[in-house]
């Protein structure tokens, strides 16, 4: 009798063994870069020193409208309106006339101007191709320095995020760049305006990690990286260098109770966080039902700041002075309980009007007040302490960001010997945070433009699983006299499929990843490709095909879910009986 083929198929976790496999896959790395990155590295020095030029011209423009509003003289110096004493009219009507100057810019200028800059610039990357509009780099400043200068309660780090950003998109779209590259040089220029902004590199780089880049992969790191340090090391004959809070020194008496009230401080300073978040998007949600149109909302905002600035003045710009009273000591409980009432209130209600100003400085003034009221029922660590942990914790409850809040604590007041209470307190804040509401201030805004962020990080786990662990492997073996009838048919049809398949179709390997085999069929727009040994590509061992991906995908779903006890107290002792399949457990 003639012997015929026998056709074994094999699904998932098929034991192929392939050379390349047993000497350590040596066309894979642990990244996956190029000599492009030094390209775009070179490119992103001079958008770091000119975000620095940028941070340092927004401040002085601030200064200068802040001197000429409240207290009449030229001069472009940081200070705060709430220093000396104004009349009734001038705290009233000056946020009043900065919302109308904002709502006609974003009217007939551009209606990106609006909010708080890290939104707009995660949007721009998410949906806009990091393309952002020449005239937004230079509205948004403008508009910012308005805001804050005339009393706005809010930071300038947001707006030099964004037009940092803006300028650093400008550049890339003058160049030949992908998507991805202009994504890399709009961050490099953000974190480059708040490294130069607050002297904080590390913390910047953090916040364009967790907030801006999506990725953490050499070919954005290395040029963001680049941008701040060369923008850090210019803000130094431009705005001077060490802490912008310096604190008391001496050492932290802690012991152990310390640290689980630095838990309770945390986890109070995300209940404040999650307050003050709904109360901006109460806020906008409130403006949106006005029957008039939204350019005149931040000037309805602005009668908001007014009251507040005639109830605590402290509670007005920027409010640099009272953070380091908080952090030094000397702030009283009366400014501290004005500052966490007024302060959170004017801030979330005139933010959700559309106004243009940033997030980072209130919510240090806002943590501080906290921390420095729960400094008066909690036991004496060191003067500022407390104000430290609270103003950490609402940065990681409204940012969710806390590695960004710690380093930033840090790095304003070099207070580095509170590290550990540092991240206890964000954890806690961040956990909270996470747990009760579902989106941030920072990317509700981009949701309700109908965008999804997630902000998990995690291995991809079509990258640790290869083709030859997945494929439907084709093996001709001697037949027997029986033969596999059908089966046998089908399955000599898809190996001479898979032959033909070669003639016109992407050629993937057994040592292939998953996530490489992904990409080759959506940049060929096949579903089912040849799979062949890398040492012999002419002659096919199987096929690929999208569905086996999917099993890609379910393994890791089954290590999420699947839940088993390993490890028995008794049978690690050598006593009971012998472990039981891990299925039946």
């Amino acid at each position: 009798m003639p012997q015929k083929r026998n056709i074994v198929i094999r699904y998932f976790f098929s034991p192929v063994a392939s050379s390349s496999r047993s000497t350590g896959l040596p066309h894979l790395g642990d990244f996956d870069v190029s000599r492009r990155l030094l390209t775009i590295t070179a490119f992103a020095v001079p958008i770091g020193a000119f975000s620095a030029g940028v941070a340092w011209c927004l401040l002085r423009l601030i200064g200068l409208i802040t001197n000429l509003i409240f207290y009449g003289r030229f001069d472009t110096a940081l200070v705060a309106p709430g220093e000396g004493h104004h009349s009734f009219l001038v705290i009233l009507l000056a946020p009043i006339c900065g919302g109308l100057v904002v709502g006609l810019v974003a009217r007939f200028g551009s209606e990106k101007i609006r909010g708080h800059g890290i939104p707009e610039a995660i949007e721009s990357i998410l949906t806009g191709g990091s393309k952002v509009q020449p005239r937004v780099a230079v509205l948004k400043p403008l508009a910012s320095a308005v805001t804050i200068g005339t009393g706005g309660p809010f930071g300038a780090e947001g707006p030099i995020i964004m037009t940092g950003g803006a300028f650093g998109s400008i550049a890339a779209q003058l160049l030949h760049l992908s998507a991805d590259e202009r994504k890399t040089l709009l961050v490099a220029g953000a974190a480059a305006g708040m490294a130069a902004t607050f002297d904080a590199p590390l913390a910047s780089i953090m916040l364009a990690v967790e907030m801006l880049l999506f990725e953490w992969r050499p070919r954005s790191f290395i040029p963001v990286t680049a941008a701040v340090a060369v923008a850090t090391v210019i803000r130094i004959p431009l705005l001077g260098s060490g802490p912008i809070f310096p604190m008391p020194t001496g050492s932290l008496h802690l012991d152990a109770g310390s640290y689980v009230l630095c838990v309770v401080s945390g986890a109070v300073a995300g209940l404040l966080a999650l307050l003050a978040t709904s109360l901006v998007y109460l806020s906008e949600d409130s403006f949106a039902r006005l029957p008039i149109h939204w350019m005149w909302w931040p000037a309805i905002g602005g009668v908001i700041i007014g009251i507040g600035g005639l109830i605590v003045p402290q509670a007005l710009g920027v409010g640099y002075d009272v953070i380091g009273a908080e952090l030094n000591g000397t702030a009283t409980v009366n400014l501290m309980v004005g500052i966490l009432i007024v302060k959170t209130l004017i801030w979330s209600l005139s933010l959700g009007s559309g106004t243009s100003g940033g997030v980072l400085a209130p919510m240090l003034m806002i943590g501080g007040a906290l921390g420095g009221l729960e400094a008066e029922i909690f036991p004496h660590v060191a003067a500022g302490f407390w104000p430290l942990i609270g103003l950490a914790g609402v940065l990681g409850g409204v940012m969710r960001s806390p590695l960004t809040g710690v380093i930033f604590a840090l790095e304003l007041t070099h207070r580095y010997e509170a590290l550990l209470p540092l991240v206890i307190g964000a954890t806690a804040a961040y956990a909270i945070s996470i747990l009760v509401l579902r989106r941030s201030v920072l990317t509700e805004k981009v949701a309700r433009h109908g965008v999804h962020l997630t902000r998990e990080y995690s291995v991809d786990p079509l990258e640790v699983l290869f083709v030859g662990d997945v494929m439907s492997e084709i093996e001709a073996a001697v037949a027997t006299a029986n033969g596999v009838g059908a089966g046998f048919n089908e399955a000599e049809a898809r190996l001479d499929g898979a032959a033909t398949a070669l003639d016109d179709a992407p050629i993937v390997y057994t040592d292939d990843t998953l996530r490489h085999v992904a990409y080759v069929m959506a940049d060929s727009g096949r579903t089912e490709l040849p799979v062949a040994e890398r040492s012999r590509p002419e002659a096919p061992v199987g096929t690929v095909r999208l569905e086996e991906l999917l099993k890609g995908r379910l393994h890791d779903l089954d290590e999420e879910r699947h839940r088993t006890r390993e490890l028995r107290p008794l049978e690690m002792l050598g006593v009971g009986r012998a472990a039981t399949p891990a299925g039946r457990r």
